[in-house]
């Protein structure tokens, strides 16, 4: 994971919006620690926290994903997942459409949840969705789509790379 280029990103993001690192900590529930080792490239940020800190701070999880770092730093984020935006560029809508590649085994992480729904439709591969304590595993071509303040995560427990669309209203 480009821990370093997604920290410059963090940093710059909430200097913008004039947020101290306590002020993001209050709002993700992670700890202020964790998001100054993260913007001094000092820890890889997981799935889930990225997700808690881009909805903290409004913005689609692609943004930590520049254009440049995407060249350099591919095969590095495709160790743990891969976000690809699909909004075309179109800010403020919504809901947020995302292609998202969970490599084999990617299984760490932990139940979250956020406002508004989420709509996950499995392009390929074999998906484990867990929303509220109840695990299903989707299929290509199998859909779920919930309110996503109930808790929920995602998990490729197989061993081929998971490829899943994700469409969260905001």
């Amino acid at each position: 994971m480009p821990s370093h280029s997604i920290g410059q990103k963090l940093k710059e993001l909430r200097k913008e919006r004039k947020q101290t690192l306590k002020d993001l900590s209050e709002q993700t529930g992670v700890s202020i620690s964790f998001l100054s080792q993260v913007e001094r490239g000092k820890s890889s940020v997981t799935l889930e926290s990225l997700k808690k800190i881009a909805d903290a701070l409004k913005v689609n999880p692609t943004i930590f994903f520049s254009d440049d770092s995407k060249a350099e730093d591919l095969e590095s984020i495709r160790q743990q997942f891969y976000y690809q935006d699909l909004s075309n560029g179109i800010v403020n809508a919504s809901y947020l459409p995302i292609l998202v590649t969970l490599q084999p085994g990617e299984n760490e992480g932990n139940a979250f949840s956020h406002n508004g729904h989420e709509f996950l439709f499995v392009v390929e591969g074999t998906l484990t969705v867990v929303v509220d304590g109840e695990r299903k595993n989707l299929v290509e071509q199998q859909s779920i789509m919930f309110d996503a303040t109930k808790t929920h995560y995602w998990y490729n427990l197989t061993d081929h790379a998971v490829r899943f669309l994700v469409v969260s209203s905001k």
